[in-house]
């Protein structure tokens, strides 16, 4: 028997992928517009190196800002696919719902906002753990205590 949407879910489900089409046409034609302008806008030849190294950096962040853009576009599809395969706002962790103004705010959630907290947290330990020098030790690797007796 084939499960069939309810016109609410119906309805939900094109205003999101509606949603995430609109931003990912904005965020290409962002991606396209500082290509073009990035080509045309070289530093002139004859500059003094404090010019250089404000050229420097302003290519810098207008890289950094296409990468950011590139990611979010891997991630827009990602979630149209998902949304395609009817996994679209379930948490990758847990597999509940993920809320819907969760989703509102952030399209391409993976998470919901309970296990996105805890991975943020994990990572801000591990993080804590490396700069303190300390190792980490994985207590379910079966091998870890095998010398130890």
């Amino acid at each position: 028997m084939t499960k069939t949407l309810k016109p609410q879910r119906l309805g939900r489900t094109d205003t999101l992928k509606q949603g995430l089409l609109e931003r990912k046409l904005e965020l290409q034609s962002d991606v396209h517009r500082r290509i073009r302008t990035g080509r045309a806008h070289r530093a002139p030849e004859g500059t003094d190196d404090l010019e250089h190294s404000e050229a420097d950096i302003q290519d810098d962040l207008a890289l950094a800002l296409l990468q950011i853009h590139s990611q979010t576009l891997a991630r827009i599809d990602a979630a149209l696919a998902r949304l395609d395969a009817g996994g679209y706002g379930r948490c990758l962790e847990c597999e509940g719902e993920i809320a819907a103004r969760r989703l509102r705010a952030l399209p391409f959630a993976v998470r919901c906002q309970g296990c996105e907290e805890n991975r943020e947290k994990a990572h801000a330990d591990v993080r804590r753990s490396a700069q303190a020098g300390g190792h980490l030790v994985r207590f379910s690797d079966p091998g870890l205590f095998q010398n130890a007796r």
